[in-house]
């Protein structure tokens, strides 16, 4: 059964940091892809961050390439997303979502992802 939690998100005043776990079931994460999205009010979702087990592959967008850092652990089946430096452009809920194969191309895209979490709310503010 496929299942994917998304646990850390929080306050944090601009320039904090959290680090955001996506345990997930059903996948195996030395193959499989593990991808970070968020969704802002009033705007779609986007992709953050994302992971290919098969080859190691990451990807960020541009914006927060430098403060976020993805990561795994495949003994535990955990996704990590680092977040540093946070900005309040930052706040938004996040979600972890998986697939089987997805090219290099289309790492950051929502529409190539099937299986996603219930999300964790992350809040920019001072």
């Amino acid at each position: 059964q496929v299942q994917l939690v998304e646990s850390g998100g929080g306050l944090v005043q601009p320039g904090g940091s959290l680090r955001l776990s996506c345990v997930v079931s059903g996948f195996t994460l030395d193959y499989d892809t593990i991808g970070w999205f968020r969704q802002a009010p009033g705007m779609e979702r986007e992709g953050v961050s994302s992971i290919r087990g098969m080859d190691g592959k990451i990807a960020y967008r541009d914006s927060v390439k430098g403060r976020f850092t993805i990561s795994k652990d495949n003994a535990k089946n955990t996704v990590y997303l680092q977040m540093n430096s946070l900005k309040p452009e930052d706040t938004a809920a996040y979600y972890c979502a998986a697939v089987r194969v997805v090219s290099s191309r289309k790492m950051l895209s929502t529409e190539e992802y099937p299986y996603w979490g219930q999300g964790t709310q992350v809040t920019v503010s001072s």
